[in-house]
């Protein structure tokens, strides 16, 4: 591959980041509070406006609605916010699982008022992402048991397939359904959604615009993400990625912080579906998910997208006609050497070309230090916090 289709690649790869990223966040067990977070939707649109700015490559901002949205707000001034700061509205992700309601479920729940309060939230959502413009509602559940026989699993799985159904149904022609899915927490017994073959039966019986959303920290450990990935690739039903790193379970951490071995294995399935088995792969949706509980807001979420940049360059990389030779030769190491060799490859020089073409600085990241971002909207921010009487970050998660 030469730089000129590199370079188109990385004109198509667009990595939303969410909303919630900006605001301060933290454990079950606290909340760290940074000067600089984002406590108004205005805010973190600001904060993804700067972060686009310097990368290139994050038009669009996931929305978390109860978080960034309030009550008789009209959804197109947010919409018209974000494009004051360089991005749009991109997923519209419902909140089905903190309301008091929800103790025991959301869709999935045997107490039908939480059903009722879960499907007119969505329901509302979908209108939303009309508003906005926005072609993705993106659908997480915390359903799940904590203790046998709290629940029957086909029932709860039957009131899950209805509620997608219905929604499905009511999402404009141009929206996808993502269905994502968590083998555990906060559900410790059995999940509702709990892998990627529950999601994949699940997105089938709502409708053919529904597909499935991979979190990468959404899996138990050594689990091969990047088989999930070729086969829901090649049954055409991936929707799209929720982007972060782990070392134990659902850590949220730096995308590439761990394992970034593994997230270029994941894109070298990507780019295998395309050029060697001739799907489209254009639909996938790339998503950032991650809680920089102690990092600086804008810069890890500059740092998460150079490095996935990276990763999906090498991943470009890779000599497949060399690779498959040596697998008709059945020779594997010199297959095993053709992913070694291109993930060993330093893309960045050439990803410091793409940029300067795109007319932005070629270090994203020391231009973003240069600029003195930080330290002048950490000044506003808190100045503003004291003016509402707010302290530091606010109560809510996000």
């Amino acid at each position: 591959m030469d730089r000129d289709q590199l370079f188109k690649l990385l004109d198509e790869f667009k990595i939303e980041t969410p909303s919630w990223g900006y605001a301060d966040t933290g454990t079950r067990f606290g909340k760290f509070h940074q000067p600089a977070a984002a406590s108004t939707i205005e805010e973190k649109l600001a904060d993804a406006g700067t972060v686009h700015k310097y990368t290139g490559c994050c038009p669009t901002v996931a929305v978390h609605v109860l978080w960034d949205f309030s009550m008789g707000v009209d959804a197109q001034q947010t919409a018209q916010a974000a494009e004051k700061h360089g991005v749009k509205i991109g997923s519209i992700n419902p909140n089905v699982f903190q309301d008091q309601v929800y103790k025991f479920g959301s869709v999935c729940s045997g107490d039908e008022r939480a059903r009722s309060h879960a499907h007119r939230h969505v329901m509302d959502c979908i209108a939303i992402g009309k508003a906005v413009g926005s072609n993705l509602l993106s659908l997480w559940f915390a359903d799940g048991t904590n203790y046998p026989g709290q629940d029957d699993i086909v029932t709860r799985k039957r009131r899950m397939e209805g509620a997608l159904r219905q929604w499905h149904d009511a999402m404009p022609r141009d929206m996808t359904m993502l269905v994502e899915y968590k083998p555990f927490e906060p559900a410790f017994y059995h999940s509702d959604i709990g892998d990627w073959g529950m999601a994949y039966l699940f997105a089938k019986g709502a409708g053919p615009r529904a597909k499935v959303l991979v979190d990468t920290g959404h899996h138990y450990q050594s689990v091969n993400i990047e088989q999930i990935v070729a086969w829901l690739l090649d049954e055409e039903m991936l929707g799209g990625f929720h982007f972060n790193d782990r070392k134990y379970a659902d850590d949220d951490l730096t995308l590439g912080s761990i394992d970034p071995y593994a997230v270029f294995r994941i894109f070298h399935e990507i780019r295998n579906a395309a050029e060697i088995h001739g799907q489209d792969v254009s639909g996938i949706a790339y998503m950032v998910d991650q809680s920089h509980n102690l990092k600086p807001k804008v810069e890890a979420m500059i740092q998460t997208v150079t490095t996935a940049q990276e990763l999906f360059a090498k991943a470009c990389f890779v000599d497949r006609k060399k690779l498959a030779d040596a697998q008709s030769r059945l020779n594997i190491v010199d297959a095993e050497n053709c992913l070694k060799d291109a993930f060993a490859t330093d893309v960045r020089p050439m990803l410091a070309e793409w940029r300067k073409r795109k007319g932005i600085d070629p270090d994203p990241m020391s231009a973003y230090r240069a600029s003195g971002y930080e330290s002048r909207v950490a000044q506003e921010r808190e100045t503003a916090r004291a003016a509402r009487g707010v302290a530091s970050g606010g109560a809510s998660y996000a």
